[in-house]
């Protein structure tokens, strides 16, 4: 029996340096400095990402916080008070960045100020805040919120930068997972079907520059090569079109619609999970679960769809 891999393992794996966590090898990329201007840049970036991902409508400027506050307050309806409270995150979000952005700004010019100065603990503050008040804001597909992306910004303020990037290797890894664990399920739920037939292999292509996808940097010259792959295999799995007799039963064409529609759903889950970089774990489970489903009520439930502990098709190993 081989050694396990710890965690953290750094390797040259197929001529990328990578490192080794939680059964998956991801490409390695040194951190940025560990210095405040490299801090802003750095939450600017998350931040720019966040609102990327969440609702639209929320990214409001940090100067207009007090006016998000008062109308967060003052609303009753909760509906739209759940919107008033992202917004108000947002405007939290955007205040911190403000401040940390002309902290920096006095350091470069000689002025120094200390980690309990006012100003900081302010920063601090709005970013708790906007954490907390992050668990009400939707991914901007509508389906669940995206914790994870709230507290990044955070944690760039709090932690060293490369216990940081550390933390978003672990994500990747869990990402990774999910993927698998997604294919497995669709390819597990056709693999009877007499409608849907050669999947397998488009999932696998998909799973695969998915998980290259999530691992790569924008900056990264691969990017080129990574992103196509990505969006051919998504476009490959879209036109997926059924096989039906001549003349087909309605209980057939309800189950190559249902068939179509779930494969389509599935492959933008692992879009919007390889965008955002971080699990949707609700989502995932209500995918999986509408797999069972299908399979159940349109072919019959002979053997059971891998959940949420099994392993997936995939050994994401070495």
């Amino acid at each position: 029996m081989p050694e396990p891999i710890a965690n953290g393992t750094r390797r040259e794996i197929d001529g990328r340096p990578s490192v080794f966590y939680d059964g998956y090898w991801i490409k390695w990329y040194d951190p940025p400095p560990d210095t405040e201007a490299g801090r802003t840049h750095l939450i600017k970036a998350l931040t720019r990402r966040l609102f990327n991902h969440v609702e639209h409508g929320i990214n409001i400027p940090g100067f207009r916080l007090k006016e998000a506050r008062q109308a967060y307050e003052r609303e009753t309806d909760p509906e739209r008070k759940r919107v008033n409270g992202a917004m108000l995150a947002g405007a939290l979000f955007n205040r911190a960045g403000d401040i940390f952005t002309k902290v920096v700004e006095l350091k470069a010019v000689g002025v120094e100020i200390s980690p309990d100065d006012p100003l900081m603990r302010e920063c601090g503050q709005c970013l708790l805040e906007a954490l907390d008040l992050g668990k009400i804001v939707r991914h901007r597909s509508g389906d669940e919120g995206i914790d994870e992306l709230w507290g990044e910004p955070f944690k760039a303020f709090t932690q060293p930068i490369e216990t940081f990037y550390t933390s978003r290797y672990v994500k990747m890894a869990q990402v990774m997972r999910d993927i698998d664990r997604i294919g497995a399920a669709i390819i597990d739920t056709f693999v009877d079907s007499s409608q849907i037939v050669d999947l397998a292999p488009r999932i696998h292509a998909l799973a695969e520059a998915a998980k290259r996808k999530c691992e790569i940097l924008r900056t990264d010259p691969a990017i080129f090569e990574v992103w196509p792959a990505f969006v051919v295999a998504t476009e490959h799995l879209c036109k997926i079109q059924p096989r039906l007799p001549p003349a087909p039963t309605r209980a057939e064409i309800r189950e190559a619609q249902a068939g179509t529609r779930l494969i389509q759903d599935g492959t933008s889950l692992v879009t919007h999970i390889v965008r955002a970089r971080v699990v949707m774990p609700v989502s995932t489970r209500e995918y999986l679960d509408r797999c069972q489903q299908f399979r159940r009520l349109h072919l019959g439930a002979r053997h059971k769809i891998s959940g949420p502990s099994d392993e997936g098709l995939w050994e994401g190993g070495d």
